[in-house]
């Protein structure tokens, strides 16, 4: 195994055991350190200098990267030559004096609480996989999870009795995210005809099972859901958290509390929750717009 990678990956280990970072930000991270050595050629990962960090950032940009992007690269690249500074493998920090791309705050996209309906409706639940399908997006927007979350789900999670689904999130942080009737009742129906169904007389310790009695990935529910917003007639852009987004938007409409929300998302610093209130704070714009007689 080459030297540079070897270092990336006792790097990604300290990452997993020290903060219990997911398998998709480890991917990430690793994905950023090989392309960046891939592009130095013969130069060894260690001999890089901060002449050479701006030239890539400069190359990647070129080619399209966008600065969130390019942010997201070079705090990847200051995190790893972070620990080889504290292992003594380099004596000087390369990243560390590169300024981060400027980023503006972008408000996520969300849904309509017309959207929704629409898209909750659209499965076909006659079939096996529609009825699938429609349990894990009622579970979805009614408890904000995240895509990966959802899919990971075993019945060990699941509490039946009082709504709730227990969640070990981003850095193993746990947290109860309670869900109402509508989503007890579809997950109750589900976890009693279809899934023994799909199942057949395999075994599984995951709730959302495929037509194989595997458990779906992300990539696979992420194409569901476009096709589901296809045949819906939605037409705006979608990403992954799209309901997660709706989630916390729709709440906040109606009054949550702030707080509740993100607890509930399981985000660590509230400023993250906020960006939830210009959404919020903008759809009452629009209300007032066009329904207040001097709006």
């Amino acid at each position: 195994m080459p030297e540079s990678i070897r270092i990336i990956e006792a790097f990604l280990n300290i990452l997993w055991l020290e903060f219990g970072l997911s398998d998709n930000t480890l991917a990430a991270y690793g994905s950023d350190l090989k392309q960046f050595s891939a592009w130095l050629k013969s130069k060894p990962l260690l001999e890089a200098n901060e002449a050479d960090i701006s030239a890539y950032l400069q190359f990647r940009q070129k080619q399209g990267t966008s600065n969130r992007s390019a942010a997201r690269l070079l705090s990847s690249l200051r995190r790893f030559y972070g620990y080889c500074l504290r292992e003594h493998k380099i004596s000087i920090d390369p990243s560390h004096l590169i300024d981060s791309p400027h980023l503006g705050r972008p408000l996520p996209g969300s849904l309509s609480e017309a959207d929704v309906d629409l898209l909750l409706d659209t499965p076909n639940t006659l079939s096996l996989l529609g009825f699938r399908d429609k349990t894990m997006l009622e579970l979805l927007y009614a408890t904000g999870l995240r895509v990966s979350e959802l899919v990971d789900l075993t019945f060990q999670q699941i509490n039946f009795r009082q709504g709730c689904v227990r969640i070990s999130g981003k850095g193993d942080k746990e947290r109860l995210v309670p869900f109402g009737e509508e989503a007890l009742e579809w997950l109750e129906r589900y976890t009693e005809n279809a899934r023994l169904a799909l199942l057949g007389n395999r075994q599984s310790d995951y709730l959302f099972v495929t037509s194989r009695g595997k458990n779906m990935t992300r990539q696979a529910f992420w194409h569901i859901i476009k096709r589901y917003a296809k045949l819906a007639g939605i037409d705006q852009h979608l990403s992954p958290h799209t309901l997660r987004h709706a989630f916390a938007t729709h709440l906040l409409n109606h009054g949550a509390d702030l707080r509740a929300v993100q607890m509930l998302l399981g985000h660590s610093d509230l400023s993250t929750t906020q960006i939830y209130t210009h959404i919020a704070q903008q759809r009452m714009k629009e209300l007032h717009t066009k329904y207040h007689p001097r709006g």
